[in-house]
């Protein structure tokens, strides 16, 4: 059997046909990096979600969760750094008026000169814009754009403008009269909701340090090169930990997060091979560590996730903007056997983008199947070959014919199954066509209900990645597919 090597395209075609991700607003033509989720992406992303929430708050006993709302007081903001640094350095083509993103443009560059075969060339372009974007170089970059000749998309012109920074933050009204309304902000990350929120966490929850608190929920971005499908959208989704810790031992837990966390991406069947740590050369002003990590996507290692020791930054930020303490008491015993008193606590997140996370599985299951039958001819399939614990169905019951009573068995079958785990039915089509349309959504197991199962009770189950089949009880199906996603 052989594999094709993922084609970008064919990928985002799959999603769209097979109800997984549409355009937004398509009958509309559609709203620029904006996307809605189908039926099967729904629950596919869902199945994330609630695999990264189990894990955070299910399996440690020192993590809890939380939902703030989107809207936030705008002063969160501006305690945060977020009304002052979170821009972005920008370039205009003068004759096609595109906007990119600097680090976007060079990127895209480099991704060329790779695909020439000059990899050192790639290598030393993408060092040296680190290196002026770790000192807000902008003049460098500008000299770094024009050195490599670097051109629009669009026009095919070197014509840039001048480097500037431009705000990602988009901003609304709270209030229904004009001239009386508040200017307020879509939160561009959830972490915010979780430190306003630290003392009333700590204490109702009686929460000793070291403790985490984790959200997932919408964030907004008014990215101005928004791209590579759902990769970077300017509507997306977050989840998000962030854990307290004692002053001075933030470095240990930065390093025991970095590890698990890229074993926790590993346990959901993503290879290791394509997963990798990146360092950052440019610490945001909240960080005294920080790093990514990247998974290799059809278009090349992009960031994943991110792992950042962020200091007391945020809890000093609004103790001080709001004038409330924000401290935690520590009754642990110092060498001389006194209390160590109160602190502001360190603060070590996980932030990883649920959109993201549901393209790398997307990409990492998805397969083009050629193989040759014992005839001699050729026959292949698309499948994804999604976890069983995180697809959208984990079973498909298919009778063979509509008739012989063969119907109502599936249907009792599927009664007994729905309220453990989601169930797909479909009786229409040939059997072959069935499980190619199953390979398709990514249902790990089939079950074909047949003649011989009204004479002795078994049943045909066909295993979605290696296509093979066995019979076993009809009363052994519901057990066989827990065990499974277990």
């Amino acid at each position: 059997m052989t594999t094709e090597v993922n084609n970008f395209n064919e990928i985002i075609a799959h999603c769209k046909e097979y109800g997984f991700i549409f355009p937004s607003s398509e009958i509309y033509d559609g709203l620029s990096a904006v996307y809605d989720y189908g039926q099967n992406g729904a629950q596919l992303k869902k199945n994330i979600r609630d695999y990264w929430w189990k894990s955070m708050t299910q399996l440690h006993e020192n993590i809890v969760g939380i939902d703030a709302a989107i809207f936030m007081h705008p002063l969160t903001w501006k305690a945060s750094g977020h009304v002052d640094n979170f821009s972005d350095p920008m370039i205009d083509n003068k004759d096609s008026n595109k906007r990119y993103r600097v680090d976007h443009l060079i990127e895209a560059h480099a991704e060329k000169l790779a695909l020439a075969g000059k990899k050192e060339e790639e290598f030393a372009l993408l060092k040296t814009m680190d290196e002026l974007l770790a000192k807000d170089d902008f003049a460098g970059l500008k000299k770094l754009i024009d050195d490599h000749n670097i051109k629009c998309t669009v026009s095919d012109t070197s014509n840039w403008t001048d480097i500037r920074q431009f705000n990602l933050m988009f901003d609304t009204q709270l209030g229904s009269v004009a001239g009386e309304a508040e200017k307020i902000y879509l939160r561009p990350e959830t972490a915010q909701g979780i430190f306003v929120n630290f003392l009333n966490v700590q204490k109702t929850g009686r929460m000793k340090i070291p403790f985490g608190i984790a959200q997932t929920g919408k964030a907004f971005r008014n990215e101005i090169v928004a791209r590579q499908f759902i990769f970077r959208m300017r509507e997306f989704e977050q989840m998000e930990m962030q854990f307290f810790v004692r002053p001075g031992t933030e470095i240990q837990w930065y390093n025991y997060w970095k590890a698990e966390r890229l074993k926790w991406h590993e346990s959901l069947g993503i290879p290791s091979a394509k997963l990798r740590y990146h360092d950052h050369v440019k610490l945001a002003h909240y960080a005294n560590a920080a790093v990514d990590i990247e998974y290799e996507f059809p278009f090349g290692f992009k960031e994943l996730e991110g792992i950042h020791s962020r200091t007391d930054f945020d809890l000093k930020q609004h103790q001080e903007l709001s004038k409330k303490k924000i401290q935690y008491f520590d009754n642990d015993l110092k060498e001389d056997g006194k209390p160590i008193g109160n602190y502001v606590p360190y603060v070590v997140e996980t932030s990883v983008g649920l959109d993201r996370l549901f393209l790398t599985v997307i990409s990492t299951s998805y397969a083009e199947e050629k193989w040759a039958k014992e005839d001699g001819t050729e026959d292949s399939r698309v499948v994804l070959k999604i976890p069983a614990k995180i697809a959208p169905y984990k079973l498909a019951i298919l009778p063979l014919v509509k008739k012989d009573g063969l119907p109502e068995i599936a249907k009792q079958l599927m009664e007994e199954c729905k309220q453990s785990f989601h169930t797909f039915y479909e009786e229409k089509d040939s059997i072959g066509k069935r499980y190619r349309r199953m390979d398709a959504l990514g249902t790990p197991f089939c079950i074909t209900i047949d003649h011989q199962t009204k004479e002795d009770n078994t049943v045909t189950v066909r295993y979605r990645d290696t296509m093979t089949q066995e019979r076993i009880a009809l009363a052994d199906v519901k057990k066989l597919v827990n065990e499974k996603i277990g």
